[in-house]
């Protein structure tokens, strides 16, 4: 039963001790000295040297002395007064960290297979675009082959019919005639090859 009321003593104190902290806060905010401080353009510089200049730094520096004591007392009423509270932020903290590492790894190795699966993927790609590119070009000479078989075998058969004389001149016309196309589809060919 002792520790019983040992605990809502404590207890007790602690809501008295926040009553009380707040009311010390309340009179450091109300208090000019320190109402300066809380004012979002404070300048250190220019509260220094009004305090030279009004040749009050004594009186200043004991009153800021007292100001800091209190807030001590006020910061250590808190931190017993919410003690359990701030442990369970802090173990709570700790393990949100485990949680981060956790995750960390994971979207590490996440990575990494992301690495792997993008080069089981990339260079079978790369393979296909530059074999394709290689079928297309070997497409365009074999084509351009067939066309040079053609105007050899044309060549030839017009040159036969050159040798006969006057007598094929109207067939070697008609050769050299089906000649002429052939010749300007290996050139377009050849262009082709170049630009692939």
């Amino acid at each position: 039963m002792e520790g019983g009321d040992g605990g809502v003593a404590v207890a007790g104190r602690g809501a008295l001790g926040s009553g009380a902290a707040a009311a010390t806060v309340r009179e450091l905010l109300q208090d000019e000295c320190y109402s300066a401080f809380l004012n979002e353009d404070f300048d250190v510089k220019t509260y220094t040297s009004q305090s030279i200049h009004q040749a009050v730094i004594a009186e200043q520096l004991a009153k800021l002395a007292q100001g800091i004591s209190q807030l001590d007392k006020e910061l250590h009423l808190q931190v017993v007064a919410r003690h359990e509270d701030l442990l369970a932020q802090a173990t709570g903290i700790e393990s949100l960290e485990g949680v981060l590492q956790l995750m960390q790894t994971r979207i590490g190795a996440l990575q990494g297979a992301l690495d792997r699966m993008k080069a089981k993927i990339v260079e079978p790609y790369n393979k296909i675009v530059a074999r394709t590119a290689q079928l297309a070009r070997l497409q365009v000479a074999c084509d351009l082959l067939r066309r040079i078989i053609r105007i050899l075998y044309l060549s030839k058969r017009l040159q036969g019919q050159l040798q006969g004389g006057s007598r094929e001149i109207t067939k070697a016309a008609q050769s050299l005639n089906e000649l002429a196309p052939w010749y300007t589809a290996v050139y377009s060919s050849l262009w082709v090859l170049l630009v692939v």
